[in-house]
């Protein structure tokens, strides 16, 4: 309360990104361009990183042309030097968003050895050193930054078919846990943001299989498949100053999926 007895009222913080600097994995389709799409919305600076394609310069030339500021970088995430000399290039980073992702739904008797070293290798491997070299440029920096992956309801809940992406998510999860609790004496904040099932170019196969669309549908509370506008918000509420004392835990935007 102030000295003339009326009510200090407090401040909105703000969930402008302006000044910041973002790097955004997986960010030619999907999940991960609306992702880059949003930050840039709110003002940051977005490095958009996936595998050479026409598609990434596409969506960089996009957000340049709606305003916002972008540079597109072909980066296979796989490759660990070449990350580090992106991070290096580009860096140093305020944002984190680890989007890049995939998974190969099958059941344990028909997983291959391939199957599961391409999906722990990118969900689990290449989203940890990208991580880390990102995490080294922030802390060289003195910069109070934001680590946002992007994980699953299947990092909370197990479902068939995916024995391997659910090792990977719950993985992530427990490997950002870990992070909160290392980054925080830097001020730095990590956290998952975990969705159901999301229209999207990964997950249009799996969804046109028979009978996979109205099990999804029969498990998602609100009724609808998820859209990947209902992502930004979580991502933008998560690199802002809105989520400053929020670490080491996920939001749910699953409709309600493992509300049950």
């Amino acid at each position: 309360m102030s000295d003339n007895g009326t009510t200090d009222l407090p401040v909105l913080p703000t969930f402008r990104l302006d000044e910041k600097a973002a790097l955004v994995t997986g960010a030619s389709r999907g999940i991960g361009l609306a992702c880059a799409c949003a930050l840039a919305q709110c003002g940051a600076h977005v490095v958009l990183c996936a595998r050479g394609s026409a598609a990434l310069t596409n969506t960089a030339d996009q957000i340049r042309r709606a305003g916002g500021s972008c540079v597109a970088v072909a980066l296979d995430i796989g490759d660990l030097d070449a990350v580090r000399g992106v991070v290096d290039a580009h860096g140093p980073f305020d944002i984190l968003v680890n989007s890049a992702g995939m998974n190969r739904p099958k059941p344990m008797t028909e997983m291959t050895r391939d199957d599961f070293d391409a999906v722990m290798n990118l969900n689990v491997r290449a989203t940890y050193f990208v991580t880390q070299a990102v995490l080294l440029g922030m802390i060289a920096a003195g910069r109070k930054g934001s680590v946002i992956t992007i994980s699953s309801q299947m990092g909370h809940v197990g479902g068939p078919r995916r024995t391997v992406y659910c090792a990977s998510k719950h993985a992530i999860e427990g490997m950002t846990k870990a992070l909160a609790l290392e980054a925080a004496p830097h001020g730095i904040r990590a956290n998952t943001v975990s969705p159901t099932f999301i229209e999207t170019p990964l997950t249009a196969p799996d969804l046109a299989k028979p009978g996979v669309r109205d099990w999804v549908l029969s498990k998602i509370k609100l009724g609808r498949m998820g859209r990947v506008e209902d992502i930004m918000g979580a991502i933008i509420f998560l690199a802002s100053d809105a989520s400053g004392l929020t670490t080491g835990t996920t939001i749910m935007v699953d409709g309600g999926w493992t509300a049950e």
